[in-house]
């Protein structure tokens, strides 16, 4: 069964056999530039995985793999522009680097091209299948990051929205990658399908961990600033199991820190709302939110007709995952 590198590895390997054109170069070179940034790769990675693991070769899903990675950075350009974020994995956005026009339109070829490669899989009885799970799953991803951007002005936010709203911005193409990956070697619809609930409950986790670890993760192994999330008053799992459960003080403390009333600093602000997710044991509640959803996921996983010792190598990579510090 390949591991993690190995399916990295082949998939770069194809990369470099399918680079963008030359020309014109102001439309290309932006598309080669975001997918140089790095990036753990992990989503087409499991497209590769699922293919051998379901009992095909891994190669004949290097073409969905591709897509899936094509997608993914599709929507990073586009999501870069709409948060006019600056910087990329420490590099200039495309927007920034060129211009905004430059940005939507190099997305919109990568998008094209993720169809193209579709539609390019050796199994051809197969490319109507994969095409309606990527059709759901890019569009799941459009209105996850619609329903981010509505909780950014709403006042209040329940969990189960914030967990439906995770659920489609990050997790439906995990389990998308795999169903995919599944369905090009010819495996059955209901292996597929508990493929996809495995990369679609992992994925849940994996976002829930992501959230823990913004505000308690190591500044030295984390890549990005810690309080990230505080800084910018997001409404994650931690903020909002807090206002659920925690007494009216600290309900309203928290809810005054997190506008723009308050005069501190940003390492003060951090350090405040941390105090508050600490005296009301919010880390080790959000932890146990992340296992029940890691739960759930094996869970999904163990259905798949496929032999234990694959099986064992894709449970122990996302085990990894979903218990990273970076």
């Amino acid at each position: 069964m390949l591991t993690l590198n190995n399916a990295i590895d082949l998939l770069q390997e194809f990369a470099e056999a399918h680079p963008f054109p030359d020309a014109p170069p102001e439309l290309y070179e932006p598309c080669s530039y975001i997918l140089s940034l790095g990036g753990k790769r992990l989503r087409p990675a499991l497209a590769v995985m699922a293919a051998e693991l379901t009992g095909g070769d891994p190669r004949q899903a290097l073409h969905i793999g591709w897509a899936v990675e094509l997608f993914h950075n599709f929507s990073l350009i586009h999501d870069d522009i709409m948060d006019a974020a600056p910087l990329r994995r420490g590099q200039p956005t495309v927007h920034t680097k060129w211009s905004l026009t430059t940005g939507i339109l190099s997305g919109d070829v990568m998008l094209i091209f993720a169809y193209r490669h579709l539609a390019a899989i050796e199994r051809e009885s197969a490319i109507p299948a994969v095409l309606r799970v990527f059709n759901r799953v890019a569009t799941g991803v459009c209105e996850g990051q619609q329903f981010d951007i509505n909780f950014e002005s709403r006042a209040e936010v329940s969990i189960e929205e914030y967990i439906r709203m995770i659920e489609l911005k990050t997790a439906v193409l995990l389990g998308g990658a795999l169903e995919m990956g599944a369905l090009a070697t010819g495996a059955s619809a209901e292996d597929a399908a508990h493929l996809y609930d495995f990369g679609r409950l992992a994925g849940i986790a994996f976002q829930i961990q992501d959230d823990l670890l913004d505000t308690y993760g190591d500044p030295a192994t984390f890549g990005k600033q810690v309080g990230g999330d505080i800084i910018q008053n997001k409404k994650t799992l931690l903020v909002l199991k807090t206002l659920e459960t925690a007494p009216a003080n600290d309900v309203e403390a928290l809810s005054y820190l997190l506008s723009t009333n308050h005069t501190m600093d940003n390492d003060e602000k951090v350090a405040a709302v941390r105090a508050i997710f600490d005296r009301n044991g919010i880390p080790a509640i959000i932890e146990e939110e992340k296992k029940k959803y890691e739960t759930m996921a094996f869970a999904a996983l163990d259905l798949v007709n496929a032999p234990q010792e694959r099986k064992m190598v894709l449970r122990s990579m996302i085990d990894a995952l979903l218990h990273r510090q970076k």
